[in-house]
């Protein structure tokens, strides 16, 4: 049975405040069934794969937005203790994704077996968040060059795949260039949202999307060229 929830997309950037008053309202659905103190994973394995300073800093901003208890999974290193990794992810009423490198994040969840678990995860309705990279790894892929400095070895590879198309996150001041990059190696037809610094994407299980916190650019791959659609605004 698909009991899935809304999946939320966050931008960090220099918007720290509003991107954790989205977090603590999300994690207000687990308080309205009554659990008022959300235990919440924290999946670290694109921030440096599984950085304890990084989890340390961005756990302590988590528990002081939302009231949470935040539990670190690590996946990571050579010997990481798989069973214990999704012993907590299961038992969690949230998971967390952490910003890093998409590229560096998905392979770990591929070497560890990972990526079907979170798609099951997200099938069997727990609470998913994503901030900056781990908002691209829940996408349906990302992109990068074999060759930095040719433009031709542009490549696409598949990530989570939990939602159905290409994000980017906090990418306004470069005109969402590697956005735009993904979305020419694809499909006409094929759509792309940029995610402002500070605002969320909302991803409902019904394919409505909702923008919070800030304006979310719409991109569309069109005859070859990318055009720039309507900008998701957040409801008034």
């Amino acid at each position: 049975m698909d009991t899935r929830q809304p999946i939320y997309l966050l931008a960090s950037g220099h918007g720290l405040k509003s991107v954790l008053a989205t977090f603590a309202n999300a994690t207000k659905t687990i308080k309205g069934i009554g659990k008022s103190k959300p235990d919440v994973a924290f999946v670290g394995a694109a921030s440096f794969k599984d950085s304890w300073l990084i989890y340390a800093l961005i756990s302590t901003f988590i528990r002081a937005g939302c009231d949470c208890r935040v539990h670190r999974v690590v996946l990571a290193p050579r010997d990481a203790d798989l069973e214990k990794a999704r012993a907590i992810l299961r038992d969690a009423d949230a998971v967390f994704i952490s910003g890093g490198d998409v590229d560096a994040g998905m392979q770990v969840l591929r070497d560890k077996d990972m990526v079907g678990f979170f798609q099951d995860l997200a099938r069997n309705g727990k609470l998913l968040i994503g901030a900056s990279a781990g908002s691209i790894m829940m996408s349906k892929g990302w992109v990068r060059w074999r060759d930095p400095d040719d433009d031709s070895t542009a490549e696409l590879f598949p990530c989570l795949g939990l939602v159905p198309f290409y994000c980017d996150t906090h990418a306004e001041e470069d005109d969402w260039v590697e956005l735009k990059a993904a979305l020419r190696l694809e499909a006409a037809g094929t759509t792309g949202y940029g995610i402002g610094s500070g605002a969320c994407l909302k991803a409902h299980p019904d394919g409505r999307l909702e923008a919070d916190g800030g304006s979310v650019a719409r991109f569309a791959s069109l005859d070859g060229k990318i055009e720039r659609q309507a900008d998701l605004l957040p409801p008034e």
